[in-house]
C-alpha cells in the first residue's frame, strides 16, 4: 500500500487493475472512490472492453466524488487509430464539501501511482466531460 502526501493510502488492486487496464487493455475504465472510514482509495467499479463511454459517465455518482481512467480510442485526421487513457477528476457541485477537499488533495499523489495517465479532465457536471470535450483533448 501507498502512502500520500493527504495521509491517503492507495490500495494495490487500484495500480494493479490500472497495469490491466493499460498493458492488457482488459478493461475501458475504472472507477476509484475514498473510503473515508479507512482512508485508502479503492476500486469502485471496472468497465469492461464492451462498455460505452456513455456507460462510464452514467455510473458516476451525482452527488458523490469520484477518482476514474478511461481507455479512449479514437481515429485521427489522418486515419490513424489510437488510444489515449485520460484521468477524470469527478467532484460535482452538489458532493459533500469536505469530500471534493478530500478528493482535490489526493489527487496528485494518486495519479502519480497510475503511470502511463496521458490526458487529465476535471469536472463537476456531466456537460465538462461531454465526448466532444474527450475528443477535442485526444486529438
Amino acid at each position: 500500500m501507498s502512502n500520500s502526501a493527504s495521509g491517503m493510502a492507495v490500495c494495490d488492486e487500484c495500480k494493479l487493475k490500472f497495469q490491466e487496464l493499460k498493458a492488457k487493455r482488459s478493461f475501458r475504465f475504472i472507477v476509484f472512490k475514498i473510503n473515508e472510514k479507512v482512508q485508502q482509495v479503492v476500486v469502485d467499479r471496472v468497465g469492461e472492453k464492451n462498455e460505452s463511454y456513455d456507460d462510464f459517465a452514467a455510473c458516476l455518482p451525482a452527488d458523490e466524488c469520484r477518482y476514474a481512467v478511461f481507455d479512449f480510442d479514437f481515429v485521427t485526421d489522418e486515419n490513424c487509430q489510437k488510444s489515449k487513457i485520460f484521468f477524470i477528476s469527478w467532484a460535482p457541485d452538489t458532493s459533500r464539501v469536505r469530500s471534493k477537499m478530500l478528493y482535490a488533495s489526493s489527487k496528485d499523489r494518486f495519479k502519480r501511482e497510475l503511470d502511463g495517465i496521458q490526458v487529465e479532465l476535471q469536472a463537476t457536471d456531466p456537460s465538462e466531460m461531454s465526448m466532444d470535450i474527450v475528443k477535442a483533448r485526444a486529438l
